[in-house]
């Protein structure tokens, strides 16, 4: 006598079901509030193309007729130098007022960390509007925003590093009658030192993208540039302006990964 194995969904099967049937709900009901019909996106390229047409080809005559452009890399340059070097020295600082090996009072370290929190999770183009309210718009108001986001990026994290660090070598220092600075300048530092140039390095290759964004938003250097010949609709300048904008970032990028690699003895970085 033959039987008849039923097998029923497992639960790992219904749960991942009705995770996709709510997604597709959520994702439904988005479409009709924001009257967006979801086809249009694999159907209407035909901006698309007028865009392209519009933006090609490349106007690159405009990079060296138009003398602002010259000056408005090295403002995007120093921007992103300054504000990462700005902007590490003070969350290498707080980073030493949160870690619990090198802060004993814990007052200190709650509302170091709270500063920290408090600064990173505000969006870099909130920090922006606040700046060109306060000081106007320009290349001041982006240096201090990408002061305050090196801060919030990296406090936490170089508090991390800090953290963990080896005990023995600092208990060694410290048991033969060495004070806590002493114990931090020749145990703390030394160990954390790689790990705190390669992230400023990389910091600064971040802080190159921001400071370009920035100045659409009033943050001054090329990405004002870019702001003002799509306002005035020269589509051609701004596609050669990206253009340069790439090329800078690409540069900026592998100058970054150079001095990482003389600075730390690396090798050649993937």
């Amino acid at each position: 006598m033959s039987t008849v194995e039923i097998s029923l969904p497992s639960k790992k099967y219904k749960r991942k079901v009705t995770v996709f049937s709510a997604a597709l709900i959520i994702v439904s009901i988005a479409c009709v509030y924001m009257g967006f019909n979801p086809i249009g996106i694999f159907t209407e390229f035909h901006f698309v193309r007028d865009l392209l047409g519009e933006m090609f080809m490349p106007n690159y005559k405009v990079l060296w007729n138009n003398s602002s452009i010259g000056f408005s890399i090295v403002q995007t340059l120093s921007m992103a130098f300054l504000g990462t070097l700005y902007g590490g020295i003070i969350a290498i600082i707080l980073a030493f007022l949160a870690a619990l090996n090198t802060m004993p009072l814990k007052i200190v370290r709650v509302i170091t960390r709270f500063t920290l929190s408090l600064v990173r999770v505000v969006p870099i183009l909130v920090v922006i509007l606040i700046f060109v309210i306060a000081v106007g718009p320009g290349t001041f108001a982006g240096l201090l925003t990408l002061v305050i986001t090196t801060i919030g990026t990296f406090g936490k994290l170089f508090a991390e590093i800090i953290e963990n660090t080896e005990n023995p070598p600092a208990e060694a220092i410290f048991s033969v009658g060495a004070s806590r600075l002493q114990v931090i300048r020749y145990s703390i530092i030394p160990q954390i030192l790689p790990s705190f140039i390669a992230n400023l390095l990389y910091a600064f290759d971040i802080n190159m993208r921001a400071a370009i964004g920035l100045g659409i938003f009033g943050g001054g250097g090329i990405g004002f540039e870019l702001y003002m010949a799509t306002h005035v609709l020269h589509y051609k300048d701004v596609t050669a302006l990206i253009s340069l904008i790439i090329v800078l970032v690409i540069l900026v990028e592998k100058l970054s990964d150079y001095l990482r690699r003389k600075i730390l003895g690396e090798g050649n970085l993937k």
